[in-house]
């Protein structure tokens, strides 16, 4: 993560990334600098436009959806109990609008 790190700091410093500034970004952070992984980092940003992949990725930010296991399903509730809503029944449902102002506020 921190080589991914560095090349974004370096991209919105406006530097170029270049195997030389991302080892001196690095070291500065007091990181031990992987000469291969700098290369494979430095190889693979190059035909990559940072600012559109970040600017795709604000905007078709993925739906949060977490779903039960059959295993962790609660049990269904009988008689007087099934009248009564449920606390997870009450919470709000999240929804991909929701979630989307939400990244929207981190960024601005």
């Amino acid at each position: 993560m921190e080589y991914i790190y560095a090349s974004l700091l370096l991209h919105s410093a406006g530097k170029e990334i270049s195997e030389e500034s991302l080892r001196r970004v690095l070291e500065a952070a007091g990181i031990a600098v992987d000469e291969v992984r700098v290369k494979m980092m430095v190889a693979a940003l190059k035909e990559i436009n940072i600012s559109d992949v970040i600017r795709q990725a604000t905007v078709f930010a993925p739906a949060v959806t977490v779903q039960p296991t059959a295993a962790a399903a609660p049990a269904q509730p009988t008689g007087a109990e099934a009248s009564k809503p449920s606390k997870e029944e009450k919470k709000e449902e999240v929804t991909e609008e929701t979630i989307a102002e939400g990244i929207a506020a981190l960024f601005g």
